[in-house]
């Protein structure tokens, strides 16, 4: 069962709440959402998709050094941008949205990860997300690459992708998850309280077939360390000739 396109991923939550320990020393003073590459905010470039998708309203978490991301975000009007401020506690991947949840409303919303970002090929991502929802047989859609399309990236792979697009567990030989997808917020009905993973949410979807993926057909690039950030400003610079 479809839904309207007006009541898909109107909203976004941005997880920025990170302590970037694996990108010291340059988030000794700044968190890493805002580390440059190639010139801009690595959060920028999921800002980007967002206003593209023509996202409303984005919710970005945040907890360390979050005065300068609050600042960042005040600096635009598009999409409309509030703060879940999680400076009290470290709440994790799922925590951080369960904790936003109250801003995030009744329909699917899009959650990004900000220390990485996409470059769409020909259909926008995210639109290709909204278009492959089906209400009726999946309560959370990953967006999905192989392993040979990304840059920063040095895993074999998270999940296998079934004829149906259900998903299951592989880390050989597998696609992997990129930081993007699309979620209803029924599937947190039965989540712990305080910090946890989304992967908690995701293996419990898994059972009842309710976790899908969609597999995109651009390139990732994964900006987790310092070096990665040379890497990835070379195969933008190459991408661009």
């Amino acid at each position: 069962m479809t839904m309207p396109s007006d009541k898909i991923g109107h909203t976004a939550m941005v997880l920025a709440a990170g302590l970037g320990l694996r990108m010291r020393p340059l988030t000794e003073q700044t968190p890493k959402p805002l580390i440059n590459v190639a010139g801009k905010p690595i959060i920028a470039y999921g800002f980007d998709k967002l206003r593209a998708a023509r996202v409303k309203k984005a919710i970005v978490n945040v907890h360390y050094l979050p005065s300068q991301l609050i600042a960042w975000c005040h600096t635009f009007a598009i999409p409309e941008t509030q703060i879940s401020d999680e400076t009290d506690a470290i709440l994790d991947t799922g925590g951080g949205i369960v904790r936003a949840l109250p801003l995030l409303g009744d329909e699917p919303f899009f959650v990004l990860n900000s220390d990485s970002f996409w470059i769409d090929h020909e259909t926008r991502a995210l639109e290709k997300l909204r278009m492959a929802w089906d209400d009726s047989t999946m309560d959370c859609l990953l967006l999905l690459c192989e392993p040979a399309n990304t840059t920063g990236y040095d895993g074999d792979g998270d999940f296998a992708r079934a004829d149906d697009g259900s998903l299951r567990r592989q880390t050989k030989a597998g696609l992997t998850y990129i930081g993007a997808y699309l979620v209803h917020p029924r599937i947190f009905k039965s989540a712990p309280s305080g910090k946890f993973s989304m992967n908690i949410i995701w293996d419990e979807a898994i059972k009842h077939k309710r976790l899908h993926g969609l597999v995109h057909d651009g390139h990732w690039l994964h900006v987790g360390t310092p070096s990665a950030i040379n890497d990835a400003e070379k195969w933008l610079k190459q991408a661009r000739r």
